[in-house]
């Protein structure tokens, strides 16, 4: 397990090192996260924290009802930053904007729906920044999730069965019969049809 969700989707993401807890509204509080709905969403290494928060906030700004600017227009704008640094666009001062925008829409919202919908944003920054710094630093995603920012790579455990390049709806591999394949990354729409295709599992994400 790599962190807990609470409170549903305005509520904030805790990691492993704070499991101990106790879940209570002020226990939550002291850590950046909610009571809220009582629910709970376990996460583990395969999940990009970056794109959580994206997911969550994109619940919000659907539920928003439109009568105050700074959760009208803040979660609009906090959600095209993390969708473009989830895309492999994001720039290091989008780290700045993501955090200001979840302070001004905290503080100013009018109702708890937008006091509380930077919570996952804020507290994903706060516990997982490296997932972030790594998005927009080095155009990776640690936990393989974001599509934008994935490559599929052919190991040297390829036995050259040709599954891959047959079943590849890009014809972007490459190789001869039991010799190892070339997947060319400038054609590939990283579907991960030839991953699944391969029985040696030669294929992996990077």
């Amino acid at each position: 397990m790599k962190a807990v969700q609470t409170g549903g989707p305005s509520g904030g993401c805790i990691p492993r090192e704070l499991f101990d807890t106790p879940v209570d509204f002020a226990s939550l509080a002291r850590i950046g996260s909610i009571m809220g709905s009582g629910g709970m969403v376990v996460m583990d290494d395969t999940d990009c924290m970056v794109d959580i928060a994206r997911f969550f906030l994109e619940f919000t700004v659907e539920e928003s009802c439109g009568k105050c600017v700074p959760c009208r227009e803040g979660t609009k704008r906090m959600l095209e930053t993390l969708e473009k640094i989830t895309g492999g666009r994001g720039e290091a001062e989008d780290l700045a904007v993501l955090e200001d925008l979840g302070d001004v829409i905290t503080a100013t919202s009018l109702c708890g729906l937008g006091q509380t919908a930077a919570t996952p944003v804020l507290s994903t920054l706060h516990y997982f920044r490296g997932e972030y710094e790594a998005h927009v630093g080095e155009k990776t995603c640690p936990a393989h999730a974001c599509k934008a920012l994935l490559s599929y790579f052919v190991t040297e455990k390829c036995i050259g069965c040709t599954r891959c390049a047959r079943g590849c709806p890009a014809s972007c591999i490459a190789g001869k019969p039991k010799e190892r394949h070339v997947i060319d990354p400038a054609r590939c729409v990283k579907c991960g049809a030839c991953a699944a295709a391969c029985p040696v599992g030669a294929i992996v994400k990077r």
